[in-house]
């Protein structure tokens, strides 16, 4: 039997990408030359492409794999490691600038407040916003989603309204529209791809009709890895009327994003999948929705005034960020992006895809695989999901992890396309541009293993 994907046959595509690493990041290790002389035979590697999964100049930035020696992490698609300028930076302001932002006139608090404004400026540049106050910090990607849900729901929606969707939502963009839609008495609409992924011209032109108010749509599938068209999709939003919001978890740390070129009203992601700390979101929205948008939670700090009987809202962003603010999570967050911007998203997005290309057909070339999503890597975004004939993603990772392996299984957060794509669980692996080769063989290595116990081989 041969290898196998969803109704298709493996990739055969040979890839052009750029050289991963600039040569003043590092330089060549000692190498295999024979493995490299293996990898470069597929058509599907370029030579030195081949020769740079072989080499890593980033995994040294990251203290984890100092700390856990031979971890084989594959799973940066649920967290991403953070390098040791964003751990020193979150303890530095707690040594050294540790006091509560916006409360206080003395030194330490204008510095913590400071501090914030800097990230915020950062994570505005880092998406192509101009305006660093339409920048929203919350606790991650799905609080930013429930805001935004909640808040432009109130705003926008009436009874016989279309909320617009696709299937491949992880939950965070599927159950907020859900329960708004309920509330509202709005409906609910899907938009389907086929089997690999890709979302046809004639769904989204069918699917965003004239009774559409929010299109909300992920940039990237955290299961399939696959990129939406997003300007094609925000543009027939705008054509209905209809505003346009992006989940950019997925996207954000592999790709550039500049939400004018999108043509997004609304984009959200986390911190901790862009190599910050976890418990930090973000939101961006136009001026205008800010502006128009109520609240989502409501206390300190985000008032102008208050009497007995009613409020005053503060001005954006304050108005949407309730409460005392997590100013070295948010400070961590800068300096990570500052990491990002050092390394060079151009080289993050060549080492990655050759990283992908390189884990797709390893995997599509065992027999016992079958691989769900597009057959052309270079469609994914650190990103494939997959299942072993007969033996449930949990055992696989169970006894990966006794190999030091780390996947995913379940899922993840994305029930509705697992359900459509027939199954209830697959395992995902995922890269960042801080993995390599080993990583990957590692992990075949260990599917063989796996393998072998519930076959009888070993």
């Amino acid at each position: 039997m041969g290898p196998r994907t969803q109704n298709a046959a493996p990739a055969q595509d040979a890839l052009t990408y750029a050289t991963a690493c600039d040569s003043s990041v590092g330089s060549r290790g000692p190498g295999d030359l024979a493995e490299t002389a293996q990898l470069t035979a597929s058509p599907r590697l370029s030579a030195e492409e081949a020769a740079n999964i072989q080499i890593n100049p980033y995994k040294a930035d990251f203290p984890l794999f100092a700390a856990k020696p031979g971890t084989f992490f594959l799973d940066s698609a649920a967290t991403a490691q953070r390098p040791a300028c964003v751990l020193e930076a979150q303890e530095k302001f707690y040594e050294s600038t540790n006091a509560n932002p916006l409360r206080g006139l003395y030194e330490l608090s204008v510095e913590a407040t400071e501090a914030i404004d800097a990230a915020r400026a950062k994570v505005a540049r880092f998406i192509g916003a101009d305006d660093p106050r339409e920048i929203i910090f919350t606790r991650n990607t799905t609080e930013s989603l429930n805001l935004t849900a909640r808040s432009l729901g109130d705003l926008l929606l009436r009874p016989g309204d279309e909320v617009v969707i696709t299937v491949m939502e992880h939950h965070s963009n599927l159950i907020p529209w859900q329960q708004i839609c309920r509330a509202a008495h709005a409906k609910l609409v899907y938009m389907y791809p086929d089997q690999e992924g890709h979302l046809s011209d004639q769904e989204i032109a069918e699917k965003i009709g004239p009774r559409a108010r929010i299109v909300s749509v992920a940039h990237v599938s955290n299961v399939l890895g696959i990129e939406n068209p997003v300007k094609k999709i925000a543009e027939r939003a705008h054509e209905q009327g209809a505003v346009c919001i992006v989940d950019a978890a997925q996207s954000a740390p592999h790709m550039r994003i500049d939400v004018k070129e999108l043509g997004c009203d609304v984009l959200a992601f986390s911190a901790h999948k862009v190599f910050g700390p976890m418990g930090i979101g973000v939101l961006w929205a136009k001026m205008d929705l800010l502006e128009a948008m109520p609240p989502f939670l409501t206390g300190g700090e985000m008032i102008d005034s208050v009497t007995e009987t009613e409020a005053v809202w503060a001005p954006v962003p304050e108005k949407f960020e309730a409460g005392t603010q997590d100013a070295a999570g948010i400070h961590a967050t800068g300096v990570a992006l500052d990491y990002v911007d050092a390394v060079g998203m151009d080289a993050i997005q060549a080492r990655e895809q050759a990283l992908v290309t390189y884990l797709y057909n390893r995997l599509a070339s065992l027999p016992y695989v079958t691989i769900y999503g597009p057959t052309n890597p270079v469609k994914r975004h650190g990103v494939v999901a997959f299942n072993l004939d007969g033996i449930h993603p949990h055992d696989v990772s169970s006894l990966l992890d006794t190999k030091h392996v780390c996947i995913r299984a379940g899922h993840h957060c994305a029930q509705p396309l697992l359900l459509r794509l027939g199954v209830d669980n697959t395992n995902r692996a995922s890269v960042a541009f801080y993995n390599d080769k080993s990583d990957i063989d590692a992990l075949v290595d260990g599917l063989d293993f796996v393998w072998g116990i519930f076959n009888g081989s070993r």
